[in-house]
């Protein structure tokens, strides 16, 4: 067996080491990716301190079979066990699950190997494809697993071309030392109100800014807070349940909102949804689903994709203060005048705008994953070349059942695989740990004929190393 994966994040590694459990010896596993993304992909990657996960530590274990594996690797005891940590840490965590995965691999006989480079394009060849790199190199892989995670950003529309050539601008807040260059007392707009924003305007804080903040989406909705403790989620009433199974959005709707008004916490009543939420996506017919993301998807993601407590109570102290402001509407355009930036806006349900004059515009837009506009090079030649098929409602790629990606007339292209964020078309949610690590385990026992996609417990053990110093 010879299998690459391109993208070497959460969802590449847990892959990797899935197949490594299972491969026949003789096998060759290579993982590529970025040097510095290797274990840690993006998310993990973050130098930041206070950017932290959104899911408890004791449910972040690599493996579905040992969800309580991180909290253990870390030596937690209660309630740190459940408490929301910094995601460096958990980008430790992933590094130091990758050399044991080499480790184990070796012991096996299966070849894990990580090369630090870009793919720049993939070809069909008779044994499979043939990888080309960036740096002018290229090699041939059996089969190919395609695992970027989330697109870069896309070019914002209305920005005239001086302001995005200017300081002004920032649209990647956290790479290249970008929040530290803005002023502590300047005025910052920013695009986006999901958890980049959140992230953004806690890392200002606590770097003492002291400028006004003001954030504008097109709902106005900040991410909503975990509990400090879990609790149990609630058992859905019968006739919603049967909404559920059928699929009926309209139905499901008017359910939840029954349910909502009597429940005691409405986290209960989301997270009873969860376990079924890639199910009832695809029983969602193309109109229900357009229908979805246009009217309830900012909706579902605060109240899905929330952020630990603590982190909340500071984002609302800033809006105590005034110093933070959030705003519904949108940005038409946007230019510099006197080293200023002056955007249009119009407010939600108006029918006139306002110009607003700030420091800085800076976007934090969050996940992207529609193919049919994104900058991703390999990304841009597979759309090109007709091997890949794009979502219809710019949710990622099309696939089978199994995950192996379609092309351009929706056939199966044998030996060319995808996981991560840009199944989001067929399953909706797999952006999160719980998803993508059931999901890396299936494909796993797929690539490697399995029957049963669950690691085993031995499995489990044999690749836990003594964890880093803390």
């Amino acid at each position: 067996m010879d299998i690459a994966i391109i993208g070497a994040g959460f969802s590449g590694v847990a892959l990797a080491r899935g197949l490594v459990q299972r491969a026949a010896p003789g096998s060759r596993i290579v993982l590529l990716g970025h040097a510095e993304s290797h274990g840690r992909g993006v998310a993990y990657g973050t130098p930041y301190k206070e950017h932290c996960l959104n899911v408890r530590a004791c449910d972040l274990g690599i493996d579905p079979a040992a969800p309580a594996a991180f909290a253990d690797w870390l030596e937690l005891e209660s309630p740190t066990r459940e408490g929301f940590l910094p995601r460096m840490l958990y980008g430790d965590y992933l590094t130091e699950q990758l050399d044991a995965a080499i480790t184990w691999g070796e012991s096996r006989n299966v070849q894990l190997q990580c090369l630090h480079a870009d793919v720049v394009s993939l070809e069909r060849v008779t044994d499979g494809f043939r990888i080309y790199l960036a740096d002018g190199g290229s090699f041939i892989a059996a089969r190919v697993v395609l695992a970027p995670g989330a697109l870069p950003p896309q070019p914002m529309s209305g920005l005239d071309a001086d302001l995005v050539a200017s300081p002004n601008y920032i649209a990647t807040p956290f790479s290249g030392g970008a929040l530290e260059r803005i002023r502590p007392q300047a005025r910052v707009l920013v695009v986006g109100t999901g958890l980049t924003f959140a992230d953004v305007a806690i890392s200002l804080r606590r770097r003492g800014h002291r400028g006004r903040i003001d954030a504008l989406s097109r709902h106005g909705l900040a991410p909503l807070p975990h509990a400090l403790h879990p609790s149990a989620p609630v058992t859905l009433p019968p006739k919603l349940q049967r909404a559920w199974q059928e699929g009926d959005l309209h139905r499901v709707l008017r359910g939840l909102r029954e349910v909502a008004r009597v429940v005691d916490d409405w986290r209960r009543l989301i997270d009873a949804l969860r376990p079924d939420i890639q199910g009832f996506w695809q029983r969602l017919d193309t109109t229900q689903r357009r229908r979805f993301l246009r009217h309830l998807r900012s909706y579902w993601d605060v109240h899905r994709h929330r952020i630990a407590p603590q982190l909340h109570e500071e984002l609302q102290a800033m809006r105590d203060s005034g110093q933070l402001q959030i705003h519904a509407g949108r940005l038409l355009h946007a230019g510099l005048d006197r080293g200023k930036v002056v955007s249009v806006l119009r407010d939600r349900g108006a029918s006139t705008t306002r110009a607003v004059t700030h420091d800085v515009l800076l976007r934090a837009t969050g996940l992207e994953v529609d193919v049919n506009r994104t900058r991703h090079a390999l990304l841009v030649h597979l759309r090109e070349a007709g091997l890949v098929r794009p979502d219809a409602l710019g949710l990622g790629l099309e696939t089978d059942a199994d995950g192996t990606v379609l092309d351009r007339q929706g056939r199966v292209v044998p030996g060319l695989h995808l996981l991560g964020p840009l199944q989001c078309g067929q399953l909706w949610e797999i952006i999160a740990i719980p998803e993508l690590r059931r999901a890396a385990v299936a494909l796993a026992a797929h690539l490697t004929g399995e029957p049963t996609p669950v690691a085993g417990e031995d499995d489990a053990v044999a690749l836990t190393r003594p964890r880093l110093s803390a």
